[in-house]
């Protein structure tokens, strides 16, 4: 039966008027090979600011994790661009690769085009899976890219930690099965996941609702993505990137335990600064948003 209204589709609607408001605008970039991708992208881009890149996790498209407020606190120093990364929102490919490097290829080829010169003094903010995004990034682009920050991506994860105990989860498939969720249930299952603070009352009309509007296409391909992730992972195989990086994470995460924020610190040494937000979990830029501001802006703009 056809839905006569959506609360999601609503509010998507106004961030979509928000972002702009904001002085962003929506686009449709054709990169080639059958890909194309989906990027909110200044009005009018100041060639005198630098650039920042914020790169969107699991869960809903990008206008969803950053939000006007995050938005604000960059517009007056950077030309802002937030992706759609591939299979979320408008941003689809026909090739079959799943991996983060490929979509940090892919990110990069948007931004080369977007700009349409050589992409340099970068910074880039990835959120959860958009944060192994984002470190790709960096160790392919080591010229383009210069700070990052890394918020709650377990790229330090090795495939070993799903059977050892380290992850609340330990089954692949299952964790798919919640961070795309087609059911009310796991719906809530992946809100205890994520959140310290669970919403009190969680009706599964609007919990439906969400499901048609942001986990309905390409399930297939986003739990690809999952499993590329993890496939095969090593630590000894991460390369180590040289940019200053800043690690946010929650102290309460349940889909990266915070045993990985430590675990990326120390392969990444001196260039790295961490700082754990407590009593917040995975969604912690949601539950302390202050908090969340406040890093970004000392390691971003008051460097």
């Amino acid at each position: 039966m056809t839905r006569c209204f959506s609360l999601t589709g609503s509010i998507n609607w106004l961030y979509q008027i928000s972002f702009s408001f904001s002085g962003l605008r929506p686009t449709v970039t054709d990169i080639g090979d059958g890909t194309v991708m989906h990027c909110w992208v200044p009005n009018n881009r100041n060639p005198n600011k630098p650039n920042i890149l914020l790169i969107h996790g699991f869960g809903a498209n990008a206008i969803w994790q950053f939000d006007i407020n995050t938005l604000r606190l960059f517009l007056p120093y950077f030309n802002i661009y937030v992706p759609d990364l591939l299979f979320f929102g408008g941003s689809h490919t026909i090739r079959p690769e799943r991996s983060e490097s490929f979509q940090a290829r892919c990110v990069m080829r948007l931004m080369e085009v977007i700009i349409g010169s050589s992409v340099e003094g970068l910074r880039v903010v990835g959120m959860s899976y958009g944060g192994f995004v984002a470190y790709s990034l960096a160790a392919q682009f080591p010229a383009s890219v210069e700070r990052v920050v890394i918020c709650c991506a377990g790229v330090c994860l090795e495939e070993d930690d799903l059977t050892n105990g380290l992850m609340k989860v330990s089954d692949l498939e299952l964790a798919a099965d919640i961070l795309v969720p087609q059911t009310p249930e796991k719906m809530r299952e992946l809100i205890s996941y994520t959140l310290v603070k669970k919403p009190i009352c969680l009706p599964s009309c609007l919990l439906w609702d969400f499901i048609q509007e942001m986990f309905k296409d390409r399930v297939e391909e986003k739990k690809d993505l999952l499993r590329a992730v993890a496939k095969d992972r090593k630590l000894s195989n991460l390369p180590k990137i040289n940019q200053p990086t800043l690690i946010l994470w929650g102290d309460q995460d349940q889909v990266f335990p915070v045993e990985l924020a430590y675990r990326l610190k120390r392969h990444l040494g001196d260039n790295a600064q961490l700082e754990i937000i407590k009593n917040t979990g995975h969604a912690f830029s949601m539950e302390k948003p202050k908090e969340f501001y406040r890093h970004l802006r000392s390691f971003l703009i008051h460097q």
